[in-house]
């Protein structure tokens, strides 16, 4: 046996438990153990049944995470649901927690599935760019039909035990204790009688083909550019045409198939990264935690009541803090509003509505906020404003609490130094609209300690955030990490605008790489006056003689602020979200252009991408030389939870990496022989990588999957 598989009896059942915390996931071990333990049983002429359970707080939730980049070791799942279905004895298995993809194929191989009423069970591998390689695809439609079973495996997603039974993927919930459950439920199949019922052996009747049309039709709808749920639909298709081993073979090769590809690697590491990114380099996991069980937000605005939402939809009380009764009554609406509409489309029952909202306590007053474990400042972005906040926070705040700033831009440390408690100041950018986005951009000051930032990243996860931690000191860049980047792909978007490109090209090739929206549609979903407002306070910065777009303040002088007045980039006919492209902005763009002395050429898609990613890269790489971000999947992170950067791509430095670095460089210098040295100068560290032959990640890292 091995040290995560035992092998014990309760009289002439063998109980086979996995114990391999914390998920009890599929490692080389288990598989070894798991086969070793049904092998045995079926050789022990005292063993009448078998019960497959897990100690701790799950069953089997999938594949082993460490092993994603190390050669495949033996025996692979393939072996071992063969094994278990093909066995001579009843095999149970008691499920809890979550049986999640290879987990949920070890129980379908099992002849009798029995569940605890809270566990969750799905074939999860599409997220990674694959299709189930252990028999799922094969088994679950025998189960639960073929329409069924094409919708938990294109999408991913896991269904409560309650639904699993109705469909017929379980036989029972067990209420109480699981395992004396599974004991009498495998002594009840002894008493039968009966051989074994193998999942195999059920027929898998085809459906109308429409079904199969129709999952084709939602996957190139709703899972644009991924290959994988495709790959799910043809494997589907398999189990309804084909003979189970046939069948078997086919979903093999599929997955085989798959594992090879780019898309593989670039979802297991967005999969990978989200857990990464919580473990900061130079903050050790045992850095004590200050408690926040009070919070308070400065701001009823937009933002500051999408972050009071965040808190109360996580059980912690907020005070949400305006300088007047109609702005703060404004921004109470808003979040009436904005819960109602949750409640009306069924995500929210209203009793758990008026539950959150009571947990937001309205105030007026800066002295009803010095209760609180942490603050969190979302005013307008403007250093003198931000100056008076902090100076009243510090004056009010207790002693120890945490005074965190939504700035996107600013110099933290300076904001830090307006207090007596610059190691209490740390920076919390939420993204826009704050209760939806999962990314919060934690920014450290010099001074901020380290118990204050492990607080902000453990609270991020409570908050149900993708939490990154970067560093800021200075606003003369424009933003830490993805705001930075950012600039540099607006740049270039507005200066092919300037050359030949149109709005409805650009965000058509952006589309057609992945992203949901092009920059100048989300641009006008967000409205324009937010990036004129900066654009204007930021208009210091700009050198004298270096080349600038004032495209955005010419539509913007027009009053066209975008979906909100019903034109920008695009217009748009009343009580539709539907950018249309104008013709009067498209000749606004030729007059300005030509005005500007620019004679407009024809720009292929190629060049658009290239410009807007690699301008990003580049800027992505100097990041990483100057500490603001301190590895290239923190960067990844933020585009990928933040920005909307695709994730089947992986993130724009991983995007890099598989793209070639030396192609980029090269591509760089093209740039810079064409439009000058000022915005296409490589980066040290990407030049330096690129001629060394290296990436942004050590080679492993951007690999193919070899998930067995």
């Amino acid at each position: 046996m091995s040290s995560v598989v035992s092998l014990t009896r309760d009289s002439d059942i063998a109980l086979i438990t996995v114990n391999n915390p914390p998920v009890n996931a599929l490692s080389q071990a288990v598989r070894a153990g798991l086969l070793t333990a049904v092998e045995q049983a079926s050789a022990d002429a005292g063993v009448s049944a078998m019960v497959i359970r897990c100690d701790g707080r799950t069953f089997i939730a999938g594949a082993d995470v460490n092993e994603f980049d190390q050669p495949p070791q033996p025996p692979h799942l393939p072996e071992i649901t063969e094994t278990i279905e093909n066995a001579g004895k009843p095999v149970v298995a008691a499920v809890h927690g979550t049986a999640l993809g290879g987990g949920f194929e070890v129980a379908l191989a099992c002849h009798y599935r029995l569940a605890a009423p809270g566990a969750k069970l799905g074939l999860p591998e599409v997220k990674l760019g694959l299709v189930p390689g252990a028999g799922g695809t094969q088994r679950l439609p025998r189960l639960i039909g073929a329409e069924r079973a094409l919708k938990m495996i294109t999408e991913g997603n896991p269904v409560p035990a309650p639904q699993a039974l109705a469909w017929g993927a379980i036989d029972e919930i067990a209420e109480g204790d699981l395992t004396a459950a599974a004991l009498s439920a495998a002594r009840r199949l002894i008493a039968a009688g009966q051989p074994p019922r193998r999942t195999g052996a059920i027929e898998a009747r085809a459906p109308d083909p429409a079904v199969f049309a129709e999952a084709e039709k939602t996957v190139a709808n709703k899972q644009r550019g991924l290959i994988a749920p495709r790959y799910a639909i043809d494997a589907v298709r398999a189990a309804t045409a084909l003979p189970l081993a046939a069948g078997l073979k086919r979903e093999r090769e599929l997955f085989l198939e798959l594992r090879s590809t780019p898309q593989a690697a670039a979802l297991r590491h967005a999969f990978r990264g989200e857990r990464e990114v919580a473990k900061v380099p130079g903050l050790p996991a045992d850095t004590p935690v200050r408690a926040v069980t009070r919070a308070a937000v400065i701001g009823a605005g937009t933002m500051g009541g999408g972050i009071a939402m965040c808190f109360a939809n996580a059980g912690i009380p907020v005070t949400l803090l305006e300088a007047d009764a109609p702005a703060l009554e404004r921004g109470l609406n808003t979040i009436r509003k904005s819960y109602a509409a949750t409640v009306a489309r069924g995500g929210l029952a209203q009793a758990e509505m008026d539950r959150r909202l009571a947990l937001i306590r309205p105030r007026l007053a800066y002295a009803d906020v010095g209760d609180a474990d942490l603050i969190v400042e979302a005013v307008f972005e403007d250093m003198g404003v931000k100056q008076e906040v902090f100076r009243q926070l510090d004056a009010v705040a207790r002693p120890g609490a945490i005074l965190a700033t939504n700035t996107s831009y600013l110099d933290v440390a300076a904001i830090a130094e307006f207090t007596r408690r610059p190691q209490d100041v740390v920076g919390m950018h939420f993204f826009s609209p704050a209760q939806v986005m999962k990314l919060l951009e934690n920014v450290r000051a010099p001074k901020t300690a380290p118990e204050v930032l492990a607080t902000v990243m453990k609270l991020g996860k409570t908050l149900g955030k993708v939490a990154v931690l970067v560093s800021g000191t200075n606003d003369t860049v424009g933003g830490f990490v993805g705001n930075r980047m950012l600039a540099q792909r607006t740049r270039e978007a507005y200066f092919l605008l300037e050359e030949g490109a149109l709005p409805r090209q650009v965000d058509q090739a952006f589309y057609d790489f992945g992203f949901a929206m092009g920059p100048f549609a989300v641009g006008d979903l967000a409205g324009l006056d937010i990036g004129w407002r900066n654009r204007k306070a930021r208009a210091h910065l700009r050198k004298p003689g270096v080349r600038d777009c004032n495209l955005l303040d010419k539509v913007c002088e027009l009053g066209r602020l975008g979906q909100k007045t019903g034109a920008g980039w695009y217009r748009y006919e009343p009580g539709s979200r539907t950018p249309l492209p104008d013709p009067a902005i498209e000749q606004l763009i030729i007059e300005h252009s030509a005005a500007a002395g620019i004679a407009r050429r024809t720009i292929g898609d190629q060049e658009i991408m290239e410009r807007c990613l690699y301008a990003m890269i580049n800027e992505g790489a100097k990041i990483l030389a100057e500490g603001v971000a301190a590895r290239p999947v923190d960067i990844d992170m933020v585009w990928l939870h933040g920005y909307g950067f695709p994730a089947y791509r992986g993130g724009p430095m991983f995007y890099a990496d598989q793209t070639g670095l030396d192609k980029i460089y090269r591509v760089i210098l093209g740039f810079r022989d064409r439009f000058g040295a000022e915005f296409w100068t490589p980066a040290p560290l990407l030049e330096e990588l690129a001629r060394a032959g290296k990436g942004f990640y050590p080679p492993s890292a951007t690999a193919p999957s070899i998930l067995c």
